[in-house]
């Protein structure tokens, strides 16, 4: 009964994952994309690719809180459900922005840092993707695969930081990242720490009475 409880969970979230994306498609399919479809497409993918990295990191927390600790076993779809549509997000500027025109690419790379820093942070992705399987958990030992994917916070600072330099005026959402962001680093900072410093303070023994 349990493993049917968590595979029906299992497939519940991975449909709500998937909603978003069908609902481009289907807007893109009747043409309810606005009048800059290429700019509603790649802000949406970006945008959703940073959520679900926030929502992969809050599993822990969560677990912790509430004690529901199946919710770890979701915590890799989600993981990757934010690498695929970071590769959405990539792909709409390189293909339909830039028609795989390598040169131009390059170039705007490096004239605007925006791009350089979220090209860096979809290439620190590609290894954790790549390696989210059993059998690679397994090739790599559990200790290496641990710090290869600790990178996932470089990866979401990367994010944060990409979108807060690509917006110029309104910076209210990139803020609301950053702050949840915060957050969730600060929560782990906290667990790691705390626990050291109360067992360096030294223990105070009462004053004998006489």
């Amino acid at each position: 009964m349990g493993l049917i409880d968590t595979r029906f969970t299992q497939f519940v979230i991975f449909v709500n994952c998937l909603v978003p994306f069908l609902l481009l498609v289907w807007d893109g399919y009747h043409n309810k994309l606005g009048a800059n479809p290429l700019d509603l497409i790649t802000h949406a993918t970006g945008k959703l690719a940073l959520v679900f990295l926030l929502i992969s990191l809050a599993v822990t927390p969560v677990r912790k809180f509430t004690g529901w600790n199946q919710i770890i076993k979701y915590r890799r779809m989600l993981g990757l459900y934010a690498f695929f549509y970071a590769a959405l997000h990539l792909l709409t500027y390189v293909w339909f922005d830039n028609f795989f025109d390598l040169k131009t690419i390059v170039q705007e790379t490096i004239k605007r840092p925006f791009i350089a820093v979220g090209m860096l942070g979809f290439l620190l992705m590609v290894p954790l993707a790549v390696t989210s399987t059993n059998g690679m958990i397994k090739r790599l030992g559990g200790r290496r695969w641990s710090r290869l994917h600790q990178s996932i916070y470089l990866v979401v600072i990367l994010g944060v930081v990409h979108y807060w330099m690509l917006v110029k005026a309104d910076i209210r959402q990139p803020l609301l990242f950053a702050g949840v962001l915060a957050l969730l680093l600060g929560y782990r900072i906290a667990t790691k720490s705390l626990p050291r410093l109360l067992q360096k303070t030294p223990s105070i023994s009462p004053v004998p009475r006489r």
